[in-house]
């Protein structure tokens, strides 16, 4: 489990497979009213407010994003208190904790990856070329490589040895393709990884 700061009030937190199985929750249940979900959503709230002092406290916005063969992404934005809809409670009434959490989801088919060093992109595309794939569009946004490969172009039989390619060197992450193209900026069209390798060389 990996917890970013996005902003004051912003975290975004990155679930493997491997976390939802050891606690034995299917990707399915991540939007029921089941009480593991609950136990590893506090779980979740615990590392953030441990690690980066992010204080749940008070009405939540949830959004969790599936992602093929990687894992889930949940963002959590942090809300205000609605003091109107406590109108009826004295102010030592008003709850501690208010988990008023808006769960939506999202299911994305295409595999997304973000670089904070070229060089290590460079390495990942190497590893990638001639064996795995050499598709892949390269975005540069928020100051970070973002490859965006769409799974339909992967031999089906590729995508795990893909994903634990771009999981060792790069980070998942749930920007869409509509957000890349508006507000980050195109560095290679297509066939990134194959472009990558034919221009850079691997540092020894």
């Amino acid at each position: 489990m990996k917890i970013e700061r996005l902003s004051s009030d912003k975290i975004r937190i990155f679930l493997t497979f491997d976390d939802l199985s050891e606690r034995g929750i299917q990707k399915e249940d991540m939007w029921k009213e089941l009480p593991k979900v609950h136990e590893l959503f506090t779980e979740m709230m615990d590392q953030a407010y441990n690690e980066l002092g992010f204080d749940a406290t008070g009405p939540l916005a949830v959004e969790v994003f599936a992602l093929p063969a990687q894992g889930m992404v949940v963002i959590v934005t942090r809300g205000k208190y609605d003091y109107q809809h406590y109108s009826h409670l004295g102010e030592d009434e008003l709850p501690e904790e208010v988990y008023e959490m808006e769960v939506t989801l999202e299911q994305s088919d295409t595999i997304v990856y973000a670089f904070g060093d070229f060089e290590v992109l460079i390495e990942a595309a190497h590893v990638l070329g001639g064996h795995i794939t050499e598709e892949g569009r390269l975005y540069h946004y928020r100051d970070k490589w973002v490859l965006f490969i769409d799974p339909d172009n992967i031999d089906s039989g590729k995508l795990p040895s893909l994903i634990a390619v771009l999981a060792e060197f790069g980070e998942a992450t749930s920007y869409t393709e509509a957000v890349l193209e508006e507000y980050g900026k195109v560095v290679m069209p297509e066939k990134a990884i194959a472009t990558i390798r034919e221009h850079f060389k691997r540092q020894d």
